[in-house]
């Protein structure tokens, strides 16, 4: 356990870094503080060998509240606030070459729904709710959320979302697409190993191509991104984890990647 950090629990395990939001009291909501340090943890773990993936969840009742509102008021310029708080954590999230799962352990709110809309997998309990709570203080979905949402469950269903503010269950937002899958909350912690302990098995370097190019095909012309694939996958040919699944599925075993 990293001790360096002081809103947030950071720790690695089976290939597997896990960054706890860690503010219980105040549901995880987002201060100064926590932005920097979640994307402090992200560098770290995006730059160290032994991580093969991210794990994103909170400690207590809720995943993250959003924003802590005594941190704003009538004069706050909410442009500047989301260019300089939430703007580089969203981008960060994106770059991040590894995979992200956010184990959304309660509510997920606001800014905190934004996050776990970042993350590249998301798990749920059937006591999780999505809320996108904007609306109710008189701003827009922010962060990123207008940008993905739709992206997963389509315009309508967004739309109703962002606006109507009706929270979104665990079941639910697997029905919609907004969830990987959905795990009981007493096998909770084995099944979020499981799934994050998977990832962390499969050729990290041909993840991350597959997350930059599926980013990518979302807003390029077809032919660019017929281009762009053909230049990944030369890169991902290259790639030891290639040679050795070609090894595996000769030998009839199963492969062991190591990301490389």
């Amino acid at each position: 356990m990293d001790k360096d950090y002081q809103t947030i629990k950071y720790s690695i395990g089976f290939g597997v870094a896990t960054i706890t939001l860690n503010r219980p009291s105040s549901y995880n909501a987002f201060t100064v503080k926590m932005n920097q340090e979640i994307i402090r943890a992200l560098k770290a773990a995006s730059k160290d060998d032994s991580v093969r993936c991210i794990v994103l969840t909170g400690e207590g009742k809720a995943f993250c509240a959003g924003q802590d509102l005594s941190d704003v008021d009538e004069d706050t310029d909410h442009a500047e606030f989301l260019r300089s708080r939430y703007h580089p954590m969203m981008k960060v999230m994106k770059q991040t070459p590894k995979p992200i799962v956010a184990a959304i352990n309660g509510t997920a709110a606001g800014a905190g729904m934004s996050l776990a809309l970042a993350a590249d997998f998301r798990i749920v309990q059937p006591k999780t709710k999505f809320i996108s709570a904007f609306m109710s203080i008189g701003l827009l979905p922010d962060s990123g959320f207008l940008y993905v949402l739709p992206r997963m469950i389509g315009y309508a269903k967004a739309l109703e979302v962002a606006v109507l503010g009706k929270p979104i269950s665990g079941e639910e937002a697997v029905q919609y697409g907004l969830a990987t899958e959905m795990i009981e909350t007493e096998e909770w912690d084995e099944g979020v190993a499981r799934f994050a302990g998977n990832l962390a098995a499969m050729p990290t370097k041909t993840f991350s191509l597959i997350k930059r190019y599926t980013m990518d095909g979302m807003h390029l012309p077809f032919d660019e991104v017929l281009e762009r694939e053909a230049q990944a996958q030369r890169i991902a040919g290259m790639s030891s984890d290639h040679h050795e699944g070609m090894q595996a599925f000769k030998e009839k075993r199963q492969p062991k990647f190591t990301g490389n």
